[in-house]
């Protein structure tokens, strides 16, 4: 696995920040979101408010299907302008997506941006797969991010997600202007963390540690040590039989705030415990609204 990671590294098109930018490229900013099923997104379509049930003008998107563990590497998308319909459902084949009548946080993220950058060109980066965990041990049928991973075929989200970034950087003229484009690395939102908290404690208790490996791994294949990295804290909507859905949650937020605390240049979003629920696991569409605008405000802080 790690050595597959740097074989592809090595081959990304993403230019570095420290080289000078030449004048003939556009300079857009790239963010990747990633994560579990609230960062695919279960906000309907139907309840968005017209700002956002939109086609938006200079943002940018890139969606890697999302692929089981042990199966040919995924990661097939088209960049397109960002519009409605890229939460749970969505498909692309690597020719054309398929939108869903879903959204996650990527609507009103990029809908904030636009007020914190007026005018700026600005690209997302997509890959979540529902129910997935970090730990391989926790993955079940939904699979994991875990980068040393070594199950049958040695092919997990991790790859997945390398596949997408290299499918995604592979274009040079992702706004099809006639000019080519200058990428510049500003953040990595990521919410997940609700199937490591709900096997057993041994595995929540290595969330810290896998979700700092992970983090540092994705900000290396982004080729930025210090790019800031903002989590979403997962909450519980004590929906469930026996009450709560996440039996060993609490482990796994704690390991959020210490990430959030101790890394460099991170931030943690709490605002998800006063969220609605649509069903026990994720938010309603209210909820995913103000979580992409405090996404939007937490890594815009960060650069501060």
């Amino acid at each position: 696995m790690i050595l597959r990671f740097f074989g592809i590294l090595a081959g990304l098109a993403l230019p570095l920040s420290g080289l000078a930018q030449q004048t003939a490229k556009d300079t857009i900013h790239l963010y990747f979101l990633g994560g579990q099923s609230n960062m695919e997104g279960y906000g309907y379509t139907k309840d968005l408010p017209d700002s956002l049930d939109t086609t938006f003008e200079n943002m940018y998107i890139f969606e890697g299907n999302p692929t089981d563990d042990e199966q040919p590497v995924g990661g097939q998308g088209v960049w397109e302008p960002l519009q409605p319909g890229h939460g749970t459902g969505f498909k692309s084949d690597g020719i054309t997506n398929t939108h869903s009548d879903r959204f996650g946080i990527e609507l009103s993220f990029a809908k904030k941006l636009q007020q914190y950058y007026p005018g700026q060109k600005i690209a997302l980066v997509k890959y979540a797969k529902g129910g997935s965990s970090i730990d391989s041990l926790a993955a079940g049928r939904f699979g994991a991010w875990d980068p040393h991973y070594n199950g049958k075929n040695g092919i997990n989200q991790y790859d997945h997600f390398l596949a997408t970034l290299n499918n995604a950087l592979t274009t040079k003229d992702l706004d099809s202007n006639g000019r080519e484009d200058y990428l510049v690395p500003m953040g990595i939102l990521w919410m997940q963390g609700e199937s490591d908290g709900d096997k057993t404690e041994a595995i929540a208790q290595e969330y810290y540690q896998n979700l700092s490996q992970l983090m540092n791994l994705i900000r290396a294949s982004l080729r930025t040590d210090d790019l800031p990295v903002v989590v979403g804290k997962i909450s519980d909507s004590w929906n469930a039989p026996d009450g709560k859905v996440w039996d060993y949650g609490e482990l796994v937020q704690y390991a959020q705030e210490k990430f959030a605390r101790e890394d460099g240049n991170a931030a943690i979003i709490r605002s998800t415990r006063y969220y609605k629920y649509s069903d026990p696991w994720h938010y309603d569409s209210a909820g995913y609204i103000h979580f992409g605008e405090q996404f939007a405000d937490a890594v815009y802080r960060l650069h501060e």
